[in-house]
Protein backbone atom coordinates (compact mmCIF):
# COMPACT_ATOMS: atom_id res chain seq x y z
CA UNK A 1 0.00 0.00 0.00
CA UNK A 2 1.33 3.41 -1.26
CA UNK A 3 1.20 5.66 2.08
CA UNK A 4 0.87 9.53 0.58
CA UNK A 5 3.06 12.37 2.06
CA UNK A 6 -0.14 14.24 2.24
CA UNK A 7 -3.40 12.43 1.26
CA UNK A 8 -5.70 15.21 -0.91
CA UNK A 9 -7.15 12.43 -2.75
CA UNK A 10 -9.43 11.24 0.18
CA UNK A 11 -10.38 15.03 1.68
CA UNK A 12 -11.06 15.65 -2.26
CA UNK A 13 -13.94 12.60 -2.41
CA UNK A 14 -15.62 14.22 0.50
CA UNK A 15 -15.76 17.59 -0.73
CA UNK A 16 -16.31 16.26 -4.87
CA UNK A 17 -20.11 17.13 -5.17
CA UNK A 18 -19.70 20.07 -3.26
CA UNK A 19 -16.40 21.67 -4.91
CA UNK A 20 -17.88 20.39 -8.67
CA UNK A 21 -21.00 22.59 -8.33
CA UNK A 22 -19.46 25.39 -7.09
CA UNK A 23 -16.37 25.25 -10.05
CA UNK A 24 -19.88 24.80 -12.63
CA UNK A 25 -21.21 28.08 -11.22
CA UNK A 26 -18.20 29.98 -11.75
CA UNK A 27 -18.18 28.67 -15.12
CA UNK A 28 -21.20 29.11 -16.09
CA UNK A 29 -21.14 32.95 -14.60
CA UNK A 30 -17.84 33.42 -16.78
CA UNK A 31 -16.65 35.71 -13.76
CA UNK A 32 -13.60 34.39 -13.55
CA UNK A 33 -11.43 37.17 -12.24
CA UNK A 34 -12.61 38.88 -8.66
CA UNK A 35 -16.35 36.79 -8.96
CA UNK A 36 -18.61 37.45 -5.95
CA UNK A 37 -17.30 34.11 -4.28
CA UNK A 38 -13.78 36.27 -3.66
CA UNK A 39 -15.48 38.27 -1.88
CA UNK A 40 -17.07 36.08 -0.07
CA UNK A 41 -14.30 34.18 1.03
CA UNK A 42 -12.93 37.43 2.25
CA UNK A 43 -16.04 37.83 4.35
CA UNK A 44 -15.76 34.24 5.40
CA UNK A 45 -12.32 34.17 6.56
CA UNK A 46 -11.65 37.50 8.20
CA UNK A 47 -14.67 36.83 10.47
CA UNK A 48 -12.96 33.39 11.01
CA UNK A 49 -9.61 34.83 11.89
CA UNK A 50 -10.92 38.02 13.92
CA UNK A 51 -10.16 40.47 11.83
CA UNK A 52 -12.41 43.59 9.82
CA UNK A 53 -10.69 43.06 6.00
CA UNK A 54 -9.43 40.19 4.20
CA UNK A 55 -7.65 40.41 0.69
CA UNK A 56 -7.76 37.43 -1.43
CA UNK A 57 -4.62 36.99 -3.68
CA UNK A 58 -3.33 35.03 -5.88
CA UNK A 59 -0.24 33.43 -3.49
CA UNK A 60 1.18 33.26 -0.17
CA UNK A 61 4.75 34.88 -1.88
CA UNK A 62 1.74 37.67 -3.39
CA UNK A 63 0.39 38.49 -0.18
CA UNK A 64 3.96 39.37 1.49
CA UNK A 65 5.17 41.16 -1.40
CA UNK A 66 1.30 43.18 -1.10
CA UNK A 67 1.79 43.66 2.84
CA UNK A 68 5.34 45.08 2.21
CA UNK A 69 4.55 47.14 -0.24
CA UNK A 70 1.18 48.84 1.29
CA UNK A 71 3.68 49.31 4.28
CA UNK A 72 6.05 51.50 1.64
CA UNK A 73 8.85 48.68 2.78
CA UNK A 74 11.91 50.11 0.43
CA UNK A 75 15.65 50.38 -0.27
CA UNK A 76 17.20 51.49 2.81
CA UNK A 77 14.75 49.46 5.13
CA UNK A 78 15.67 46.49 7.11
CA UNK A 79 13.36 43.60 7.98
CA UNK A 80 14.03 41.01 10.59
CA UNK A 81 13.04 37.37 9.58
CA UNK A 82 14.00 33.86 10.36
CA UNK A 83 16.66 31.63 7.89
CA UNK A 84 14.65 28.67 9.11
CA UNK A 85 11.71 28.91 6.60
CA UNK A 86 10.51 28.96 3.05
CA UNK A 87 12.85 31.12 0.63
CA UNK A 88 9.75 33.46 -0.31
CA UNK A 89 9.80 35.04 2.95
CA UNK A 90 13.04 37.23 2.65
CA UNK A 91 12.52 36.87 -0.93
CA UNK A 92 10.20 39.65 -1.07
CA UNK A 93 12.17 41.75 0.91
CA UNK A 94 14.68 41.74 -1.13
CA UNK A 95 13.00 42.26 -4.40
CA UNK A 96 11.74 45.60 -3.53
CA UNK A 97 15.26 46.56 -2.70
CA UNK A 98 15.43 46.39 1.27
CA UNK A 99 17.83 44.35 3.72
CA UNK A 100 16.98 40.97 5.40
CA UNK A 101 17.82 40.60 8.64
CA UNK A 102 18.02 37.39 9.68
CA UNK A 103 17.00 36.59 13.23
CA UNK A 104 17.97 33.35 14.65
CA UNK A 105 15.29 30.89 15.62
CA UNK A 106 14.26 29.07 18.89
CA UNK A 107 14.97 25.47 18.64
CA UNK A 108 12.00 24.09 20.38
CA UNK A 109 9.23 25.77 18.28
CA UNK A 110 11.32 26.46 15.51
CA UNK A 111 10.39 30.03 15.20
CA UNK A 112 12.06 33.48 15.73
CA UNK A 113 13.55 33.64 18.92
CA UNK A 114 12.08 37.29 20.71
CA UNK A 115 15.31 37.93 22.82
CA UNK A 116 17.50 37.75 19.41
CA UNK A 117 15.14 40.01 17.83
CA UNK A 118 15.45 42.49 20.04
CA UNK A 119 19.34 42.32 19.49
CA UNK A 120 19.32 42.25 16.12
CA UNK A 121 17.15 45.28 16.28
CA UNK A 122 19.39 47.35 18.19
CA UNK A 123 22.34 45.85 16.05
CA UNK A 124 21.25 47.48 13.29
CA UNK A 125 19.79 50.54 14.86
CA UNK A 126 23.51 51.50 16.39
CA UNK A 127 24.79 49.87 13.01
CA UNK A 128 27.18 47.33 15.25
CA UNK A 129 27.75 43.57 14.12
CA UNK A 130 29.74 42.71 17.29
CA UNK A 131 26.14 42.79 18.94
CA UNK A 132 24.47 40.69 16.22
CA UNK A 133 25.63 39.07 13.10
CA UNK A 134 24.31 41.52 10.36
CA UNK A 135 24.22 41.26 6.52
CA UNK A 136 26.72 43.52 4.08
CA UNK A 137 25.15 46.62 3.32
CA UNK A 138 25.31 49.97 1.91
CA UNK A 139 24.59 52.97 3.86
CA UNK A 140 22.72 53.24 6.62
CA UNK A 141 19.64 50.81 7.52
CA UNK A 142 16.76 52.26 8.78
CA UNK A 143 14.57 49.18 10.75
CA UNK A 144 11.51 48.94 9.48
CA UNK A 145 9.11 46.05 9.79
CA UNK A 146 9.09 41.97 11.03
CA UNK A 147 8.26 39.24 9.47
CA UNK A 148 7.61 36.25 11.90
CA UNK A 149 6.79 33.50 10.67
CA UNK A 150 4.65 30.59 11.87
CA UNK A 151 6.34 27.55 11.00
CA UNK A 152 5.05 24.20 10.64
CA UNK A 153 1.46 25.30 11.96
CA UNK A 154 2.46 26.94 15.44
CA UNK A 155 1.97 30.49 15.47
CA UNK A 156 5.33 32.33 17.24
CA UNK A 157 5.84 34.23 20.48
CA UNK A 158 3.44 37.37 19.22
CA UNK A 159 2.94 38.28 22.81
CA UNK A 160 6.99 39.30 22.97
CA UNK A 161 7.26 40.05 19.43
CA UNK A 162 4.90 42.55 19.16
CA UNK A 163 5.55 44.16 22.26
CA UNK A 164 9.79 44.36 20.62
CA UNK A 165 8.56 45.52 17.33
CA UNK A 166 5.98 48.51 19.14
CA UNK A 167 9.05 49.38 21.16
CA UNK A 168 11.03 50.17 18.52
CA UNK A 169 8.33 51.73 15.57
CA UNK A 170 8.56 48.40 13.43
CA UNK A 171 5.66 46.67 11.33
CA UNK A 172 4.85 43.28 11.90
CA UNK A 173 3.87 41.24 9.21
CA UNK A 174 2.48 38.30 9.96
CA UNK A 175 3.83 35.01 8.04
CA UNK A 176 0.56 32.61 8.38
CA UNK A 177 1.43 30.85 5.22
CA UNK A 178 1.96 27.30 7.44
CA UNK A 179 -0.71 28.18 10.12
CA UNK A 180 -3.86 28.91 8.81
CA UNK A 181 -6.62 27.77 11.91
CA UNK A 182 -3.94 27.74 14.79
CA UNK A 183 -4.81 29.45 17.86
CA UNK A 184 -3.34 30.90 20.86
CA UNK A 185 -4.13 32.64 24.04
CA UNK A 186 -3.38 36.24 24.00
CA UNK A 187 -3.75 38.88 26.76
CA UNK A 188 -6.88 36.60 27.90
CA UNK A 189 -8.32 35.51 24.66
CA UNK A 190 -7.64 33.14 22.24
CA UNK A 191 -6.35 34.67 18.85
CA UNK A 192 -6.24 32.87 15.07
CA UNK A 193 -3.56 32.53 12.50
CA UNK A 194 -4.25 35.72 10.57
CA UNK A 195 -4.92 38.38 13.81
CA UNK A 196 -1.35 39.47 14.39
CA UNK A 197 0.39 42.41 13.39
CA UNK A 198 -0.51 45.31 11.14
CA UNK A 199 -0.92 42.77 8.49
CA UNK A 200 -1.28 39.20 8.50
CA UNK A 201 -0.18 37.06 5.46
CA UNK A 202 -1.13 33.29 4.62
CA UNK A 203 -0.96 30.85 1.86
CA UNK A 204 -3.76 28.28 0.20
CA UNK A 205 -0.70 26.03 -2.12
CA UNK A 206 -2.52 22.70 -2.00
CA UNK A 207 -0.33 21.26 0.87
CA UNK A 208 -1.15 24.01 3.00
CA UNK A 209 -3.34 22.93 5.93
CA UNK A 210 -6.48 25.24 4.29
CA UNK A 211 -5.66 24.49 0.38
CA UNK A 212 -6.92 25.09 -3.02
CA UNK A 213 -6.31 23.18 -5.71
CA UNK A 214 -3.92 25.98 -7.78
CA UNK A 215 -2.08 28.75 -6.06
CA UNK A 216 -3.88 31.25 -3.87
CA UNK A 217 -3.10 33.50 -0.73
CA UNK A 218 -4.96 36.25 1.46
CA UNK A 219 -3.64 39.11 3.59
CA UNK A 220 -6.08 40.35 6.75
CA UNK A 221 -5.56 43.34 8.24
CA UNK A 222 -7.81 45.95 10.56
CA UNK A 223 -6.97 49.08 9.19
CA UNK A 224 -9.11 51.03 6.30
CA UNK A 225 -6.50 52.14 5.35
CA UNK A 226 -4.22 49.32 4.46
CA UNK A 227 -6.85 47.60 2.90
CA UNK A 228 -7.21 50.39 0.51
CA UNK A 229 -3.44 49.99 -0.45
CA UNK A 230 -3.55 46.40 -0.44
CA UNK A 231 -6.81 46.04 -3.18
CA UNK A 232 -4.77 48.89 -5.28
CA UNK A 233 -1.41 46.72 -5.01
CA UNK A 234 -3.20 43.87 -6.14
CA UNK A 235 -4.48 45.23 -9.00
CA UNK A 236 -1.16 47.27 -11.03
CA UNK A 237 -1.92 49.70 -7.84
CA UNK A 238 -5.03 50.99 -9.36
CA UNK A 239 -6.73 54.15 -8.59
CA UNK A 240 -10.47 55.18 -8.46
CA UNK A 241 -11.24 53.24 -11.89
CA UNK A 242 -9.27 50.26 -13.87
CA UNK A 243 -7.48 52.78 -16.22
CA UNK A 244 -6.26 55.39 -13.63
CA UNK A 245 -2.65 54.13 -11.88
CA UNK A 246 -1.78 55.67 -8.95
CA UNK A 247 0.78 53.26 -7.92
CA UNK A 248 3.08 50.95 -8.69
CA UNK A 249 1.76 47.24 -8.23
CA UNK A 250 1.49 44.09 -9.31
CA UNK A 251 -0.91 41.19 -10.54
CA UNK A 252 -1.52 39.81 -7.40
CA UNK A 253 -5.44 38.67 -7.84
CA UNK A 254 -7.29 35.52 -6.74
CA UNK A 255 -9.18 33.14 -9.52
CA UNK A 256 -12.56 33.00 -8.47
CA UNK A 257 -12.60 29.08 -9.46
CA UNK A 258 -10.03 28.77 -5.81
CA UNK A 259 -12.49 31.22 -4.10
CA UNK A 260 -15.20 28.63 -4.82
CA UNK A 261 -12.50 25.61 -3.84
CA UNK A 262 -11.59 27.33 -0.85
CA UNK A 263 -15.40 28.16 0.39
CA UNK A 264 -16.22 24.36 -0.02
CA UNK A 265 -13.40 23.28 1.83
CA UNK A 266 -14.22 25.61 4.47
CA UNK A 267 -17.50 23.15 5.37
CA UNK A 268 -14.72 20.51 6.46
CA UNK A 269 -11.53 22.98 7.77
CA UNK A 270 -12.19 22.89 11.63
CA UNK A 271 -12.91 19.16 12.05
CA UNK A 272 -9.62 18.69 9.85
CA UNK A 273 -7.47 20.30 12.65
CA UNK A 274 -9.23 18.86 15.02
CA UNK A 275 -7.95 15.47 13.18
CA UNK A 276 -4.69 16.91 12.87
CA UNK A 277 -4.45 16.77 16.63
CA UNK A 278 -5.62 13.24 16.86
CA UNK A 279 -2.73 12.28 14.20
CA UNK A 280 -0.30 14.20 16.49
CA UNK A 281 -1.01 12.69 19.86
CA UNK A 282 -0.94 9.20 18.41
CA UNK A 283 2.51 10.14 16.60
CA UNK A 284 3.94 11.61 19.97
CA UNK A 285 2.65 8.38 21.64
CA UNK A 286 4.04 5.71 19.03
CA UNK A 287 7.37 7.82 18.75
CA UNK A 288 8.74 7.99 22.12
CA UNK A 289 9.72 4.60 21.57
CA UNK A 290 11.94 5.46 19.17
CA UNK A 291 15.38 6.84 20.27
CA UNK A 292 17.12 9.71 19.76
CA UNK A 293 14.38 11.49 18.31
CA UNK A 294 13.41 14.99 19.41
CA UNK A 295 9.70 15.73 18.81
CA UNK A 296 7.58 18.61 18.21
CA UNK A 297 6.33 20.80 21.40
CA UNK A 298 3.45 23.14 21.44
CA UNK A 299 3.68 25.69 24.18
CA UNK A 300 0.67 25.65 26.78
CA UNK A 301 -2.25 27.99 25.38
CA UNK A 302 -1.39 27.36 21.99
CA UNK A 303 -2.62 24.75 19.23
CA UNK A 304 -0.78 24.12 16.12
CA UNK A 305 -2.07 22.53 12.86
CA UNK A 306 0.96 21.11 12.35
CA UNK A 307 0.99 21.26 8.09
CA UNK A 308 4.07 19.35 8.64
CA UNK A 309 5.04 16.67 11.33
CA UNK A 310 8.56 17.44 12.11
CA UNK A 311 11.19 15.81 13.91
CA UNK A 312 14.64 16.36 15.01
CA UNK A 313 17.02 13.33 14.65
CA UNK A 314 19.97 13.12 17.01
CA UNK A 315 22.36 14.04 14.31
CA UNK A 316 22.95 14.24 10.60
CA UNK A 317 23.78 10.54 10.28
CA UNK A 318 21.02 9.53 12.44
CA UNK A 319 18.53 11.53 10.34
CA UNK A 320 20.11 9.35 7.37
CA UNK A 321 19.76 6.25 8.61
CA UNK A 322 15.75 7.13 9.58
CA UNK A 323 15.13 8.39 6.26
CA UNK A 324 17.03 4.93 5.08
CA UNK A 325 14.81 2.88 6.96
CA UNK A 326 11.27 4.76 6.09
CA UNK A 327 12.40 4.95 2.12
CA UNK A 328 12.91 1.16 2.87
CA UNK A 329 9.06 0.46 4.37
CA UNK A 330 7.75 3.04 1.33
CA UNK A 331 7.50 6.07 3.82
CA UNK A 332 7.47 8.87 2.05
CA UNK A 333 9.68 11.84 3.95
CA UNK A 334 11.09 15.55 3.37
CA UNK A 335 13.47 17.82 4.44
CA UNK A 336 12.03 21.04 5.89
CA UNK A 337 14.93 23.03 5.44
CA UNK A 338 17.89 21.29 3.94
CA UNK A 339 20.09 25.09 3.99
CA UNK A 340 18.75 28.07 6.50
CA UNK A 341 18.68 31.25 3.83
CA UNK A 342 21.02 32.80 5.29
CA UNK A 343 23.63 30.36 3.22
CA UNK A 344 21.68 30.19 0.33
CA UNK A 345 23.38 31.47 -3.28
CA UNK A 346 20.84 33.90 -3.66
CA UNK A 347 21.90 35.53 -0.47
CA UNK A 348 25.21 35.35 -0.69
CA UNK A 349 25.75 39.23 -1.55
CA UNK A 350 24.57 39.72 2.62
CA UNK A 351 27.78 38.23 3.18
CA UNK A 352 26.83 36.08 6.34
CA UNK A 353 28.89 32.91 7.09
CA UNK A 354 28.30 29.20 8.61
CA UNK A 355 27.93 29.84 12.25
CA UNK A 356 26.39 33.04 12.39
CA UNK A 357 22.82 31.42 13.05
CA UNK A 358 23.84 28.11 14.88
CA UNK A 359 20.03 27.27 15.91
CA UNK A 360 19.26 27.63 12.56
CA UNK A 361 22.22 25.41 11.30
CA UNK A 362 21.74 22.87 14.05
CA UNK A 363 18.02 22.51 13.31
CA UNK A 364 18.19 21.83 9.36
CA UNK A 365 21.58 19.15 9.78
CA UNK A 366 18.89 16.98 11.87
CA UNK A 367 15.08 18.13 10.60
CA UNK A 368 12.69 15.61 8.81
CA UNK A 369 9.39 15.35 8.02
CA UNK A 370 6.69 12.55 8.10
CA UNK A 371 3.26 12.21 6.54
CA UNK A 372 1.32 14.38 8.27
CA UNK A 373 -2.51 14.89 6.84
CA UNK A 374 -6.09 14.58 8.97
CA UNK A 375 -6.33 11.41 7.26
CA UNK A 376 -3.85 9.49 8.53
CA UNK A 377 -5.11 6.56 10.03
CA UNK A 378 -3.62 4.95 13.31
CA UNK A 379 -3.10 1.74 11.44
CA UNK A 380 -0.68 3.88 9.23
CA UNK A 381 1.29 5.70 11.57
CA UNK A 382 2.14 2.64 13.60
CA UNK A 383 4.07 0.92 10.32
CA UNK A 384 5.54 4.51 9.82
CA UNK A 385 6.51 4.18 13.75
CA UNK A 386 7.72 0.11 13.37
CA UNK A 387 9.87 1.63 9.98
CA UNK A 388 11.74 4.11 12.25
CA UNK A 389 12.60 1.62 15.63
CA UNK A 390 14.34 -0.69 12.77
Amino acid sequence: MSIPFIDLKTQYARVAPQVEQGLRAVLESGAFINGPDVARLEQRLAEYCGTRYAVGCASGTDALMMALMALGVGPGHAVFCPPFTFMATAEVVALLGATPVFVDIDPVTFNIDPAKLETAIRAVEQNDASLYPLPRHEGTLTPKAVIPVDLFGLLADYQDILATAAAHGLYVVQDAAQAFGATMEFNGATRRAGSFGQIACTSFFPAKPLGCYGDGGMCFTDDADLLELLQSVRVHGQGRHKYENVRLGITGRLDTMQAAILLNKMDIFEEEVRLRQDVARRYAELLAAVPGLTLPKVPEGRVSVYAQYSIQARSGEHRAELLARLAKAGVPTCIYYPLPLHLQPAYANLAYAAGDMPQSEAVAGRVFSIPMHPYLTAEVQEQIAKAMQG
